[in-house]
């Protein structure tokens, strides 16, 4: 399975910090418990990551839903 592959597994995602100091994204479903802990400058790398991959994925998806214009 890749990152353009399609599924029909659903699970929960919690992101906040744990009372260690690191930023933990926790992803829970069914058969899946899979907590991942990063230090603050990992956890704002990730969080670049997903903005530059949110920005890129509005120019190969065409118009936003939602939105006029």
């Amino acid at each position: 399975m890749g990152i353009n592959s399609e599924t029909d597994i659903s699970a929960d995602l919690q992101i906040g910090p744990t009372d260690t100091g690191m930023v933990r994204i926790y992803v829970a479903g069914n058969g899946i418990d899979l907590p991942m802990d990063f230090d603050p400058d990992e956890a704002e790398e990730i969080a670049e990551e997903l903005r530059l991959a949110a920005q890129a994925a509005r120019g190969v998806g065409g118009k936003p839903k939602g939105r006029k214009g």
